[in-house]
């Protein structure tokens, strides 16, 4: 090429870039958008991720640290998400069994909805009215109780329940409120509830043993759940008072020829998990999905399918680890958070992912935040110790919706110090779109 042609080159070139349009977006809404996730900005203190994508075209608009690796937290509900829809279609895994005369022998395949908040209970008295006897099998559970990389000191908390086969109560205790002589519920704890000196404002566990503590000068009297520590023994114990039937251990191996009863709707746990961030929902229909998948129970075979048969496609290979989103071994890109969502964006109907995704300033874990007269953020949050997450659909003052995920790790912020700078970034993008 001449001098004389490549001058003539970059001046055409400099000219089809200053009317350059990157999809939605003017030059001038590129910098503005670029400049309030740049180094001199709030994010430029931290690791941000940030993608923007339009779905009609299937462009991307804008990407900053897209290719970045970011513990996802709750944010991984999402892939949970997809893998009950692709597997489960519209109904739980309840148990597996066999009959013999007037015994029915279960082994548990993960379905969470016994006794557990306001989810639609399978109708397990007819179920068991024939039998007199119930032997229940843990044999086909693989998993643990507690998944990979989850953090020990949140045993504590409702949101770490232990996962099992066949929950009931959702694996929790709850305590009634009232400042003197807390109760509890299942009754049978009530004798296992003592006082202590130590300087506690709530009810907590021992570590080792169901055994709960509370200090009578300092107790709040608030309602609370605490998880138990599940065993079998335990659990037959449960089901026995709950059903009023006769309940025992018998750990026998599932047989070739057996039954699968499939007992309630999947759509009210979805959009409990989706909308509440619920993690032992999460677990439990990774434990459907496995079940369904293999006739066991087991969360990382499961995973492994789903990334192997639906995923491999993604543009960076998921670390997924767990369902909930409790393991910090968790790590996405928000490149693959987006390729990920758009896969639900296409597969799901339009009105079913709107009642499962939180919107912002009407419902969910973003009720109080992104608030407008018109919605425009409809999103999964995910968030832990110094990571705050993102992921989902807004919807341009054009109307169109665009998915996008806003990561962020290493802050030393309180996250709703995040959250607020998330906001005043995705309002204004809003106004470009």
């Amino acid at each position: 090429m001449t001098k004389s042609y490549f001058l003539t080159f970059l001046l055409i070139g400099s000219l089809l870039f200053s009317n350059f349009s990157f999809g939605q977006l003017s030059t001038e809404e590129y910098e503005k958008l670029d400049q309030s996730l740049g180094q001199t900005s709030f994010f430029g203190g931290h690791l941000t991720g940030f993608m923007l994508y339009d779905l009609d075209s299937q462009q991307v608009l804008y990407e900053k640290n897209s290719q970045i690796h970011f513990t996802p937290a709750s944010t991984t509900k999402l892939f949970t998400l997809f893998a009950s829809i692709l597997v489960l279609n519209d109904s739980t895994q309840t148990f597996r069994y066999v009959s013999k005369g007037d015994t029915l022998q279960i082994w548990g395949a993960g379905d969470p909805s016994w006794d557990y908040l306001d989810l639609p209970q399978p109708d397990f008295d007819s179920f068991f009215a024939p039998y007199d006897v119930i032997a229940f099998s843990d044999s086909n559970l693989r998993s643990t109780p507690f998944g990979a990389g989850w953090q020990w000191d949140d045993y504590l908390y409702y949101f770490s329940a232990e996962r099992s086969s066949l929950p009931i109560h959702g694996n929790l205790l709850k305590v009634l409120p009232g400042k003197s002589n807390p109760r509890v519920l299942p009754t049978r704890f009530q004798s296992m509830v003592s006082t202590t000196n130590r300087d506690i404002r709530d009810m907590e566990r021992d570590f080792h043993s169901n055994q709960f503590y509370y200090n009578p000068k300092s107790y709040r009297g608030r309602e609370d759940y605490l998880p138990l520590l599940t065993s079998p023994e335990l659990f037959v114990s449960l089901a026995s008072d709950a059903s009023g039937k006769t309940w025992i251990y018998s750990p026998d191996s599932l047989p070739e020829n057996h039954q699968l009863w499939r007992g309630a709707a999947l759509f009210p746990i979805l959009k409990e998990m989706m909308l509440e961030s619920d993690n032992f929902l999460a677990e439990q229909l990774m434990f459907m999905v496995s079940d369904r998948l293999f006739g066991e129970i087991d969360t990382e075979r499961a995973i492994e399918y789903m990334t192997e048969s639906f995923l491999t496609d993604l543009p960076d290979e998921p670390i997924w680890v767990d369902g909930s989103g409790l393991s910090r071994y968790n790590l996405f890109t928000p490149r693959t958070m987006v390729g990920l969502f758009e896969k639900l964006y296409r597969v799901v109907p339009d009105q079913m992912l709107f009642e499962l995704l939180p919107t912002g300033g009407i419902s969910g874990t973003i009720e109080n935040e992104y608030k407008a007269e018109t919605p425009y953020i409809f999103a999964k949050t995910g968030t832990m110790s110094n990571n705050h997450s993102l992921v989902g659909l807004i919807r341009g003052k054009s109307g169109r919706y665009f998915a996008f995920a806003f990561m962020n790790s290493n802050y030393p912020w309180k996250a709703s110090l995040v959250r607020r700078e998330m906001e005043k970034v995705l309002s204004s993008l809003r106004d470009m779109l």
